[in-house]
């Protein structure tokens, strides 16, 4: 097995991405490729992506610009950009 088999593009597992959520809130994550973080709607926090593991310590993550944060028919859309995409629902 490559080290690439069953990882999405960012080397992160896809099964790994189904099953984490948000350790704050225990809410579904959205991975935004693009900046390579995950993303908690409901706690306002990106959490980081390094060397395709996803750090989910509240103290790493940065708070999101209130431009960053999907208006609520499009995260039941899916996302809105192309770039980022719900993990969880």
């Amino acid at each position: 097995m490559t080290d690439t088999e069953g990882r999405s593009d960012a080397g992160i597992s896809p099964q790994l991405l189904e099953i984490l959520v948000c350790p704050l809130t225990k809410s579904a994550l959205r991975y935004d490729r693009r900046r390579q973080e995950l993303i908690s709607e409901q706690a306002g926090l990106a959490f980081p992506i390094r060397d395709g593991i996803p750090i989910m310590l509240v103290d790493e993550a940065r708070p999101l610009r209130e431009d960053e944060q999907l208006p609520e028919a499009l995260r039941r859309d899916g996302g809105g950009d192309g770039e980022a995409g719900a993990v969880k629902e």
